[in-house]
């Protein structure tokens, strides 16, 4: 089926004040003329493999110089949001390949790491999977003992994006009598098994991992001892804001779809001539201003340097949950065609309905979010 050629931004976000300078203001321009040419095209292609068409995105990416904004710890989150915002507005937020691997946790690794991982994953050379979940069955959480030098690590971690194409972890373990440190644990190495791949309804894969007295050199303990946790919720902060960002972005895709659907000619008339449908159609642009202006108030936060833990929850919590109830209500309003599949709105509602649960399910941030303010006087309103 094919894809309405006006789901972009130029329908509603244009005359939004969002403050930006000459030179977002050019990145945004240079993300909506890569959307509405290469990637677009891409994305249409019924031709292309999945690994074709990830390998021809990455490509256009590198080109336009995209592709390397997140491996920066100089790129600002306001540029990110702006980026990932434009190209969501435009369907192809979604595709693969349009961003390198970031540093994250790897972030200015001593030798030999930099060398045998930070540096061949920045080139894509190695794939790196997130080991920070463990299952509800989990008799204690991932635990490693010293001897010598080296660390001796068991347990399980349920939930790896990308785990199962990844060469090595950066997996939380509780290391005796150091605490909470982010290991990094090549999945070639003994012991190491994977006991379950599988794919989630947004079509990411993911893998569940078994640690059976795997041993890994002392040195792949990453930063000072007990200081894992605060590390692995520093970048799972920075994904927040990102899920938030893909978010909003979508929400505009979403409502400029249904704009051309309300507006189309039928035999009575086209549906926006409506009041029921006027209100509706009201409380969408509503629901997503309100998200939108979240999300850009969180970015230019974690731009200056303040403390953004809380407020990348409550961005996030609110974004996801505003795009899932976007997608439900242009369901609702385009009607049964929406969910025919190979709609766009058929493949946006198994899209986003993920992103209530990715980096913390909604109900669990908000409980984390009131611990935050109740227990240490984190947040701001």
């Amino acid at each position: 089926m094919a894809r309405p050629p006006c789901c972009g931004w130029s329908s509603w976000a244009e005359p939004v004040p969002d403050f930006l300078s000459a030179e977002l203001l050019a990145l945004r321009e240079q993300c909506e003329q890569l959307a509405t040419g290469t990637l677009q095209t891409l994305r249409d292609d019924t031709s292309l493999t999945p690994g074709e068409r990830a390998s021809s995105v990455r490509k256009a990416s590198q080109a336009m110089g995209l592709y390397g904004l997140t491996q920066s710890q100089d790129t600002a989150a306001l540029t990110l949001l702006v980026a990932r915002e434009t190209l969501a507005a435009h369907g192809v937020g979604h595709l693969p390949g349009l961003f390198g691997a970031d540093a994250g946790i790897l972030h200015g690794v001593p030798e030999p790491l930099n060398s045998t991982h930070l540096i061949p994953m920045l080139a894509g050379d190695k794939h790196a999977g997130f080991a920070f979940t463990e299952p509800a069955d989990a008799s204690r959480p991932t635990w490693a003992r010293m001897e010598g030098e080296e660390l001796v690590v068991t347990g399980r971690k349920s939930y790896v994006t990308g785990g199962v194409n990844a060469q090595f972890l950066t997996a939380l373990v509780d290391v005796e009598g150091q605490g909470p440190s982010m290991v990094i644990i090549d999945t070639d190495r003994p012991g190491v098994s994977i006991e379950r791949r599988f794919a989630s309804l947004d079509g990411s894969h993911h893998a569940a991992f078994r640690f059976d007295e795997v041993r890994v050199p002392r040195h792949h303990a990453i930063g000072k001892p007990g200081d894992g946790r605060g590390r692995a919720l520093a970048k799972i902060s920075s994904v927040r804001r990102t899920v938030a960002a893909d978010c909003v972005g979508t929400a505009q895709w979403v409502i400029a779809l249904v704009t051309e659907a309300l507006q189309r000619d039928r035999r009575n008339g086209p549906l926006a001539q409506h009041d029921r449908i006027r209100l509706r159609f009201g409380e969408m642009r509503i629901l997503a201003f309100a998200a939108r202006s979240a999300v850009y108030r969180t970015a230019r936060l974690a731009d200056s340097g303040q403390d953004a833990v809380n407020e990348s929850i409550a961005a996030k919590v609110f974004a996801s949950e505003a795009v899932n109830t976007l997608v439900d209500m242009a369901v609702q309003l385009v009607g049964g065609e929406a969910l025919v599949e190979g709609h766009p709105l058929e493949g946006a509602i198994r899209r986003v309905r993920a992103s209530r649960l990715v980096e913390g399910d909604t109900d669990t941030l908000r409980v984390n979010l009131s611990r935050g303010f109740l227990d240490l006087g984190k947040g701001r309103i």
